[in-house]
């Protein structure tokens, strides 16, 4: 999808009807990658909402020239996400989980599905390495930490960040190559 830099200045400008269209067009892409992060509804419904007050409010500190729009807004809402599953009440709403719930968490794979084809980059991610895509996962759309993913695929932390660098300068190489 091309950016479209026109609706951004519009929305910029204080033009409500420029940023409702801006919501219809990412709201979806938004959504599903909230959700695969906080993997509830509810929550991820009310951090879209949270995020897109904090776009229309820092619309202007958005600058065309020193990035894409979807990448600034992305960037809103994965942080938005983590810091809520950071959070003590988050925390606390996830430790009566029932065991069935938990394993199918466990088992989902289909959240790196969900989200990178809701932003387009499904077909960049499958040429990647199988370390790659778990690395990618854990990271950016689950929102480990570096130490948690560490943790989790079993090598040492270091390692993790080297692998992360490099896989990440291959997406983006074939993305914009």
């Amino acid at each position: 999808m091309e950016q479209p830099n026109s609706l951004i200045i519009e929305m910029q400008n204080g033009n409500e009807n420029a940023f409702s269209r801006i919501y219809s067009l990412y709201s979806e892409a938004i959504y599903g990658i909230i959700y695969s992060i906080v993997l509830d509804e509810g929550v991820a419904e009310e951090i879209m909402q949270d995020v897109f007050v904090k776009i229309w409010n820092n619309s202007k500190s958005y600058d065309i020239k020193k990035g894409r729009f979807f990448t600034w807004i992305l960037n809103i809402a994965r942080n938005s996400a983590i810091d809520e599953t950071r959070s003590k009440s988050f925390k606390n709403s996830k430790k009566n989980l029932s065991t069935t719930h938990f394993v199918h968490i466990l088992s989902t794979t289909d959240n790196l599905n969900k989200s990178t084809n809701a932003i387009g980059i499904r077909k960049f991610v499958d040429a990647l390495k199988p370390m790659c895509i778990k690395i990618i996962d854990l990271l950016y759309f689950k929102g480990f930490t570096q130490v948690d993913a560490s943790k989790t695929l079993e090598i040492p932390l270091g390692t993790l960040k080297t692998r992360n660098r490099k896989c990440m300068n291959e997406l983006r190489t074939r993305v914009l190559g």
